[in-house]
């Protein structure tokens, strides 16, 4: 569990810090941005802990119905458990707080993604091999799609036994035969594409040769040897341990087809031409990006230090370039990305530009208001032209909303948990229909819904007197569902009679023990899973 002075703490599973469904509040509205019932549309600053945030993103009903299952990409760059998040613990404590601070935000971050989607992890080599482990448990080893290796650096640190140049992106997919169908591929670079061209004059357009002779391996057919005229009349035979790509018959259907090349004076070797015309528009992409493709942590620096130069950057910051390839390669326009350890907001303000939705969580407060905010800004006013600015052709435009993830609405004194002071009269009602996955909708008496089935809270008493008004304004076949500070013990039968299948919540005890149940259940269930033999593609 993450604690203010930016340290983590093991709490229960079921404790009520991790379980607890926080309410998300409006705090700033920057550009064009929905109407507050479509809020959830918009793309979200959030301010608050990543876990916090992600569990509302999926618990609270209005944001679940517009991100569960449905964020194509998840970007995370964590602390790398190198600094003072981390320094009271022994080794193998450390290890362990770290991997399971990770693994609570993948397990959210896998309820979010789409089918189609992939998470990328951005570590050192720290812990990589660890991460790596919990990768496998939260996606299944089967969806693992690749190491890709950044170069982040290309000066030599000469202090050092070896100078560490790089960091790692694991990637990860939901699916990863979907993910390979959907994910895009990179453009040629200009070097590629100049190696195409048609001096010939061909109407097909540029093309550029290949040998048409190939290793004469074991399974070769005796009709690959054969002998060419060329069209000065000189007769040419494949190389020495080589042999033709095509049977004859299959050579002179190329050559009519115009698709071999003799050379200008036609006494050349042939060779095959490849259109660009029919060539894959688009290059898979590698596993080893260099920094003259992506940039490094300098060429961030630049870029943050453009934008606010009398701030001091990040110590390691993410050029721009790096994450608009994550992007590109794992989504298309009008998808959501997500990033939840935001920091200076290199991920959103690249996916604004990329006409992407966007999702970034940042809980160190400072860090917003001086970096992320006033960044995300200018790029919405059109004032960042820097990064990826003129490869995307951005010029301003869009907005975001900037969220607050609400305190709990708990408090705890010597052991014992109690309601906090703010959580009162309709603040109260709404931090109760979010821990029970109620639509916060106010229709006097009740105040959310879910189904057939109606939410009341009351802070105060509830009688019988105020059960039987309740019941009575129930529509036809609809439950109901009380919960009250402090409830009558004969309310329990009396509502059953009067609206059979309906119960009553005492709070804050009954969240509590809901808290352990759905936590028991999900463990259950995550067990269920881990036990159950994965499925790997033929």
């Amino acid at each position: 569990l993450a604690r203010r002075d930016e340290g983590y703490e093991w709490v229960p599973p079921h404790d009520y810090r991790v379980s607890e469904v926080r309410l998300l509040r409006d705090a700033a509205l920057v550009g064009r941005t929905e109407t507050d019932e479509s809020r959830s549309s918009d793309n979200l600053l959030i301010r608050g802990d990543a876990l916090n945030a992600l569990v509302s993103l999926s618990e609270l009903p209005a944001f679940g119905a517009e991100y569960v299952g449905r964020v194509r990409l998840a970007y995370i760059d964590p602390p790398f458990n190198t600094g003072q998040a981390f320094e009271n613990y022994d080794d193998n404590l450390e290890h362990s707080v770290w991997l399971t601070m990770i693994r609570d935000r993948l397990v959210q971050i896998r309820r979010l993604l789409s089918e189609d989607g992939s998470v990328w992890l951005h570590l050192d080599d720290t812990q990589m091999h660890r991460a790596r482990c919990v990768l496998d448990e939260v996606f299944g080893s089967s969806n693992f799609v690749a190491n890709v290796i950044w170069q982040k650096t290309h000066t030599r640190e000469n202090r050092t036994d070896i100078s560490i140049g790089h960091d790692n992106l694991i990637v990860y997919a939901a699916d990863k035969p979907l993910w390979k169908k959907a994910r895009n591929l990179l453009p040629p670079s200009e070097a590629q594409r100049s190696r195409y061209s048609n001096p010939d004059d061909d109407p097909r357009g540029d093309w550029a040769s290949l040998p048409v002779h190939a290793k004469a391996e074991k399974g070769r057919r005796k009709e690959q040897f054969f002998t060419i005229t060329l069209p000065s009349g000189r007769k040419v035979e494949p190389p020495p341990g080589r042999c033709w790509l095509f049977v004859r018959e299959r050579y002179e259907e190329v050559v009519v087809d115009g698709r071999i090349w003799f050379g200008e004076d036609g006494d050349s070797m042939p060779r095959l031409k490849k259109f660009w015309s029919e060539v894959q528009q688009g290059l898979v992409p590698t596993s080893i990006w260099p920094h003259d493709e992506v940039g490094t942590t300098g060429t961030a620096k630049a870029e943050i230090l453009s934008l606010f130069p009398d701030l001091t950057p990040f110590s390691t910051p993410k050029p721009e370039a790096l994450i608009e390839r994550i992007i590109h390669i794992g989504s298309n326009p009008g998808d959501i990305v997500l990033d939840c350890f935001l920091g200076s907001g290199t991920t959103a303000a690249v996916a604004h530009k990329m006409g992407r939705r966007w999702v970034g969580v940042e809980w160190r407060e400072d860090t917003v208001r001086d970096f992320a905010m006033p960044r995300l800004k200018k790029v919405v006013d059109g004032e960042d032209s820097g990064g990826v600015t003129d490869l995307t052709g951005w010029t301003g435009g869009g907005g975001f909303r900037v969220v607050d993830v609400a305190p709990s609405m708990f408090e705890e004194s010597d052991g014992v948990v109690y309601l906090s002071d703010w959580a009162v009269n309709g603040a109260l009602a709404e931090a109760t229909a979010a821990q029970l996955g109620f639509a916060y909708a106010p229709d006097h008496p009740f105040v959310g819904r879910k189904g057939r089935s109606r939410l009341a809270v009351l802070d105060g008493h509830l009688s019988g007197a105020v059960a039987d008004l309740l019941a009575a304004a129930l529509g036809p076949r609809e439950t109901l569902v009380i919960c009250g500070t402090s409830v009558d013990p004969e309310v329990k039968e009396r509502i059953q009679a009067a609206a059979p299948g309906s119960a009553i919540r005492k709070i804050p005890a009954s969240i509590l023990t809901q808290y352990r149940l759905n936590y028991r259940e999900r463990r259950q269930r995550e067990l269920a899973r881990i036990e159950a033999p994965e499925e790997v593609p033929a």
